[in-house]
């Protein structure tokens, strides 16, 4: 298996074909999802004691399986938080794979580690953080929303003893992304969530909290806002909670994993003042910063603490930390010991194309979402259900029903034409289902969103 032979170099030169065809495709082929006994019965079982070679292997996944995928890449994918990124990118993300580097240590990854260091900065540099914050990349927002809730709620534990044993609680509001929930089960937390239709607001929070007994007022570790909702876009009163939690002493989390990337667009950065008080932040590059999957990051305030709650200890780790190899270490700031350099693909499309056009390809897609609202207003079966923020647009298709909407979404991905997925907003003070717009690509063009509206008619 690990032979350099002609099979190799054969098998080298049809893969770099494929991604040179795939990476200079602007409007890849819209795949289209199919069971998987249907899978099965086209493909066949793959594995054997003996192998079916690479050229047929190679062959199945490149005329049958990635057409049974939809790329995340389509311009008219503009389902759930797609994703764009650059040809820098992918092509840097082949020489990170084919460098075999482990990324946990700077003992072994002191140069892949030094780059995403690099592109890490640009990152804090973003936010207003003061001086000595950093972070580290993870494989995604579910990844660093864990790894500072674990921050989090070591911080709080340290500062009684009498906390060791109590079981902690943390604050968000209704529109907090899901794995927010999900990471306080994994942690064995309890949640107050705070229904709220718009930005969550200190007030809300102060009201919610008020209704809780003392003990349980005592038992809150961390409040959890969000910079840029997933389903609309929404960015809390970042401000307001920054200032209840310094008075409160709760570790404020900003969940920035989609929107965070819009502190790079001048024309909105203001709705993000108040970030800078955060103790954490999280933010996904693959994303709104054009990377690949899979990257996300998590940036903490005072690294330190994260540090103290994540740092693993063993015999065969002691190496790690012998002076000549000290470094920053990323397994010491999260919850992955094992870990691949995933912020280098990031790093080399920064550094390749400089900080400037990633604002303006950000701003490109709070473009679009403008020309979609205008777009949507000029027809009269349409309406916008909210105003839009950052790129996210949310409006409806008058007098349909849930299943319209569910067969609309499927009819136009058969026809390998769009994806857009239907979700839920409060419409006329009645939760309704209704239809979502998220820009990314900036090769989404105004064609495409008249095309896409078109259908809805």
């Amino acid at each position: 298996m690990h032979k350099i032979d002609i099979d190799v170099v054969d098998m080298t030169l049809d893969v770099m074909k494929y991604v040179i065809g795939r990476i200079t495709k602007t409007h890849p082929e819209l795949g289209i999802p199919i069971s998987e006994q249907e899978l099965r019965e086209r493909i066949g079982q793959t594995i054997s004691a003996e192998g079916i070679g690479g050229q047929k292997a190679f062959e199945l996944f490149r005329e049958v399986l990635v057409k049974h995928t939809v790329p995340i890449d389509h311009p008219r994918n503009l389902a759930f938080v797609p994703a764009a990124p650059t040809r820098a990118a992918i092509m840097f993300d082949l020489v990170t794979s084919a460098s075999s580097i482990h990324g946990a240590y700077w003992m072994e990854g002191a140069g892949g580690i030094y780059c995403e260091n690099e592109a890490m900065q640009w990152l804090v540099s973003l936010t207003g953080l003061p001086q000595g914050a950093f972070g580290v990349f993870t494989s995604g927002g579910t990844a660093a929303n864990l790894s500072a809730l674990v921050a989090a709620r070591h911080q709080w534990r340290t500062l009684s003893n009498e906390r060791t044993s109590k079981r902690g609680l943390m604050v968000c509001s209704n529109h907090a992304h899901a794995s927010v929930k999900a990471m306080a089960q994994v942690i064995d937390a309890d949640v107050l969530s705070i229904d709220c239709y718009g930005a969550m607001s200190a007030h809300q929070v102060i009201e919610a909290v008020n209704r809780l007994s003392a003990d349980d007022q005592d038992r809150i570790f961390a409040l959890v806002v969000t910079a840029g909702t997933t389903n609309a876009g929404i960015i809390d009163d970042l401000k307001g909670c920054g200032e209840l939690c310094a008075n409160k002493s709760w570790w404020m989390h900003v969940d920035g994993a989609y929107g965070g990337a819009a502190l790079a667009a001048p024309s909105v950065r203001h709705l993000f003042d108040g970030i800078e008080r955060a103790d954490s932040i999280t933010i996904d590059p693959h994303k709104w910063l054009f990377a690949p999957y899979d990257c996300g990051a998590v940036l903490y305030k005072d690294p330190q603490k994260a540090k103290a709650a994540h740092t693993q200890e063993g015999n065969y780790l002691a190496i790690f930390n012998e002076p000549q190899f000290t470094g920053f270490n990323p397994a010491d700031y999260q919850i992955q010991l094992t870990r691949r350099v995933r912020g280098l693909p990031l790093w080399f499309s920064l550094a390749m194309h400089g900080t400037d056009r990633y604002s303006q390809a950000i701003e490109q897609g709070i473009a679009l979402a403008g020309i979609a609202v205008l777009a949507i207003e000029k027809r009269s079966y349409l309406r916008v259900t909210r105003p839009s923020s950052l790129s996210v647009v949310l409006f409806e298709r008058i007098g349909w029903t849930d299943q319209q909407y569910s067969a609309w979404t499927y009819e136009q991905l058969a026809c390998g034409f769009a994806l857009v997925a239907p979700t839920k907003d409060l419409v006329d003070g009645v939760w309704k289902t209704v239809a979502r717009f998220c820009f990314i690509n900036i090769d989404t063009t105004i064609e495409d969103i008249e095309s896409i509206l078109d259908t809805l008619e």
